[in-house]
């Protein structure tokens, strides 16, 4: 299916807030908002609230924090990780710093280290030459690059509505040439707009479509994975997806799998954010109908019943957010860790008391059986509602260490191990 077929625009939805009872808590506020997505003025400007959409009594009062203004000091940073807890015989260091809310990394074909961002617009490289490592903005001014990839000397940028392509990359750092847009059929809003590349073996790149609110019935063309061809074909392959990024493509079997942001508002505790794995095209993951594989939305679920979905392959808890994930390809670390996944969970908003701020290990069959997690790397979580920082993306180094984003801190770390 190409984009072109996928485009539908100016879809009326209704975000309606808080009518009926929260889970776990008592009658929530009747309101109701309606929001016409029809309008352009919408997708470029979407309401200050859009995030909220059926709002609980025992929520309100809850706001994303806002990060630092600058990138966190070395020395702070130094500091910081002082506190990180790792199994025995990992240590953690600054890799780099000085990347304003660094997200998504992508390693280039010398040794480049490719690193998108959110708000700042930016899009870095870092570079090392007689073991000094340097920062350069390379890209400014972008509609949140958040995703980079890499392949046959181009890198590639999705900056929410464009998926742009630079040729020789790594040799025109010092003035990047003008980019070739290779796929553009993507609503211009920014609202769940900023997207994750993932790239398989043929080079074609997964991008996640999230809907432009916390819940409702999603825009047509929303709520989905594309596979988006080098030469700007796309393939619709799941449908049901809130809100993902991250996800990277399996080595034992070259299914993608990804990281999913459930639905805020209900409660503290529900519903549970989930890893996913695709096994067959057009699989529907839930959304808005049924979060967390087992619990029908309160107000959306409009009598579907969850065993209708693709279930996740593991709950990942409540408002952890994970972003970034990689399959571990490396040979550093010890044998054990081969083909697990390492999650970076950049933490709660949505939650009176924080987690997550921290990176997480799953090991899981390659069919998505006997999933289990367990904490990796964590310390960025420094009180109720404090953090130091918030991983946003994970990349394995070609020495088989870790490298780590902050868009917190700015700042990109290294975890290695040593026998």
């Amino acid at each position: 299916m190409s984009g072109t077929s996928l485009r539908k625009r100016g879809i009326a939805f209704a975000a309606i807030a808080a009518a009926g009872l929260a889970l776990g808590a008592g009658p929530a506020a009747a309101q109701l908002k309606s929001y016409d997505s029809s309008k352009p003025s919408f997708w470029k400007n979407p309401p200050p609230d859009w995030f909220l959409g059926d709002e609980t009594e025992a929520q309100k009062g809850l706001a994303p924090p806002v990060g630092p203004a600058l990138p966190t000091p070395l020395s702070e940073l130094q500091d910081n990780l002082k506190k990180i807890k790792l199994p025995p015989g990992f240590k953690i260091e600054v890799y780099a710093s000085g990347l304003p809310e660094a997200r998504q990394m992508a390693w280039g074909d010398k040794g480049t280290l490719f690193v998108g961002s959110f708000g700042a617009g930016n899009v870095y490289a870092v570079t090392e030459s007689g073991g000094k490592r340097e920062v350069k903005t390379i890209l400014k001014g972008l509609n949140m690059p958040t995703g980079v990839a890499f392949r046959d000397g181009a890198l590639y940028v999705v900056a929410i509505d464009k998926l742009l392509r630079y040729d020789n990359a790594e040799a025109k750092l010092g003035a990047m040439p003008e980019p070739a847009v290779v796929y553009d059929d993507m609503p211009p809003f920014v609202a769940h707009g900023w997207k994750y590349i993932v790239m398989d073996k043929e080079g074609a790149m997964y991008l996640p479509f999230g809907p432009p609110f916390n819940i409702g019935i999603p825009p047509t063309s929303l709520s989905q994975i594309r596979r988006v061809h080098p030469n700007g074909l796309a393939e619709l392959v799941a449908l049901g997806v809130r809100n993902s990024v991250g996800g990277d493509i399996d080595p034992r079997t070259g299914q993608y799998w990804f990281t999913e942001n459930a639905r805020d508002w209900v409660s503290d505790d529900m519903p549970s954010d989930k890893l996913n794995r695709i096994s067959r095209l057009g699989e529907h993951f839930g959304y808005p109908y049924c979060h967390q594989g087992d619990m029908p939305d309160p107000k959306f679920a409009m009598g579907h019943k969850c065993d209708e979905f693709t279930p996740p392959v593991l709950n990942l808890g409540a408002h952890v957010a994970p972003l970034g994930m990689k399959f571990y390809t490396g040979s550093q670390f010890p044998a054990e860790y081969r083909n697990n996944i390492f999650i970076a969970e950049h933490g709660s908003w949505n939650r009176h008391k924080y987690q997550g701020g921290r990176i997480m290990r799953v090991t899981v069959d390659p069919d998505g059986k006997n999933a289990k997690q367990e904490v990796f790397a964590e310390g960025w979580l420094t009180g109720a509602q404090e953090y130091s920082g918030r991983p946003a993306d994970v990349v394995i180094a070609q020495d088989g260490s870790l490298l780590v984003a902050d868009d917190w801190a700015g700042a990109v770390y290294r975890i290695s191990y040593s026998r």
